[in-house]
This record gives C-alpha cells, structure tokens and sequence, in this order.
C-alpha cells in the first residue's frame, strides 16, 4: 500500500456514496485548474435558477479541483480527481473563512482489464464518490456529463457482495482493539419496516473465518457461503429465526460498513486500496 496516510486521512470515518460512471471523454490531468474555474461559473449560474440555495444564506461558492495521486492499486490506474466546493458568507469575505460542504472523487483501482477496450480519448475513473448535499451532487455530476459525455448511476451493492465484503473483511488483521462484526438484516413482507442486527465478536468471526478458508490471501463463493451459513446456524440455534429468509442489507466491520444503498464507510487506511479494489469491480461490472 503506497499510500500516504495523512493525505487520505479525510477519506476515512466520513459516509460516502457511491456512483458508477462511464469513461470521461477527453478530460486532461494538464487542466484541472480550468475545471475548477468553469465548474465554479456553471454552479453559479445552477444557482441562479434556484438550485442548491440555502435559505436565507447567501453563499459564494469556490470550487477546487485536484489529484490524489496516491489512491491507485497499478502504474496504470488513473491518479484520482477530488472535486471540494467551499462556501463563503458576505460576512466572512474580510477573513477568507472557507467551509467545506461538499466533496466528491473519482477513481480507479486495479482497473486493468477495463482498459484494454477504451479508446485514447477516454479517462476510466469508473467509480465515484460523494459526501454531501445531493442537490450539490446532481449540479456536479450535470457538469461532468455535459462537459465529458459520461453517465452516472448510483452503484447500489447486492447482499451476496455484502457476505463477501463480510467474508474477506473479518480476515483482515487490524493494529487496534477491533469492533464488532455487524450484520444487519431487513425481514420482508411485513406491514411495519423491521430489521435485525447481529454482533459477533471480531475474535470469533476471525476464528470462524480461519477455519473456513483454506488457502490465505485467496477466498472462493463455496467459502464465502459455508462462512454465512454457519452464522446463521448460530444464530437459528440461539433464537430460532432464519436470517437466510432475510435479506441482508449492511454489513460494518473494523476495516469498513457498506450499506446495500450503496453507502460506504472507510475506518482504515492501510485497507482503503483493498476496499477501492472491490468497490472498483463493481463500478465496472454496471458499467458493462
């Protein structure tokens, strides 16, 4: 992991959503001041029709547009591109005071075999990221489709990539005292929303796991499934409910949560490539 922890620190512990996106035509790393720049006037000129305005609040927002050179899995990934907006009030001009209240970032890891069909003109930053107000998202993504010729869709993550993240996460080793594993179920058919949260010990879920896999550093479905279903056999046996009728829609480990909306949480940084990896996967796999 050649990542520089204080350079992502910002990433992790925030909750972000998730986007796939198809590749960006004819964006260059040589002009992304100039995006800043354009971006700004087109969020200026959004708002004057009524979009993203606080009530009450008039704001002027900056834009900054930048790389993460360090978020990337190969040599032939391309580096990642933060898009921060920053609001600043009439009353805080004289002081500079900039808050940050919003933030999105593109990227891809270990994207290699996406590559080999994308012609030159095009960037493959299939996955994107965002953490606040989603009108302030859908002006962002507005000016990326029109000025790129790309798509977004939200990147929604399916409950078998759910036990898989839960798989693969309890087998990660982590430095500090390690939370618990947390399953949460949603019971279908039911006139009232009910969901059905499962702890299990991080020791005893590395323990299970231990047991279950049979070459490290490789997992396999027939693993994943044996892993899921012995927790569910504990489960049954202790309270006599079947979570395989359920549906399993968050998972939140020591290394990350994820959410089948499509909502990630990063809480490790030696982990966040790993995790940017899978995440990419399924960016990719929409796409196609």
């Amino acid at each position: 992991e050649n990542t520089d922890p204080q350079r992502i620190a910002f990433l992790l512990r925030k909750q972000w959503t998730l986007y796939s996106v198809t590749p960006l035509y004819r964006f260059s790393n040589a002009h992304l001041k100039n995006y800043s720049r354009l971006l700004s006037a087109f969020i200026a000129a959004e708002r004057q029709k009524g979009w993203a305005v606080e009530v009450g609040v008039e704001l002027d927002i900056k834009v900054a547009v930048s790389s993460l050179p360090d978020l990337k899995g190969s040599d032939q990934d391309h580096a990642a591109i933060l898009v921060e907006l920053f609001s600043r009030s009439p009353a805080s001009q004289k002081t500079s005071e900039e808050k940050l209240i919003w933030s999105g970032w593109f990227c891809c890891v270990c994207g290699d075999d996406f590559f080999e069909n994308v012609p030159e003109d095009f960037t493959c930053l299939p996955l994107f990221l965002t953490n606040g107000a989603e009108s302030y998202t859908a002006i962002v993504g507005s000016w990326f489709q029109k000025t790129f010729d790309c798509c977004f869709h939200r990147l929604a993550i399916s409950p078998l990539n759910l036990s898989w993240m839960a798989a693969m996460w309890t087998g990660c080793k982590v430095d500090k005292t390690a939370s618990a594993m947390e399953l949460i179920f949603s019971v279908p058919g039911l006139l009232q929303p009910l969901d059905i949260s499962y702890a299990i010990h991080p020791e005893d879920a590395k323990a299970l796991w231990d047991t279950v896999q049979k070459t490290p550093g490789e997992i396999t479905q027939e693993e994943v499934d044996i892993f899921m279903d012995c927790l569910y056999s504990h489960f049954h046996r202790h309270f006599k409910i079947r979570l395989s009728a359920a549906k399993l829609v968050k998972v939140s480990t020591a290394i990350a949560s994820a959410h089948c909306d499509g909502i990630i949480k990063f809480l490790q940084s030696q982990y966040l490539i790993g995790v940017l990896k899978l995440l990419t996967e399924l960016a990719i796999s929409q796409i196609q």
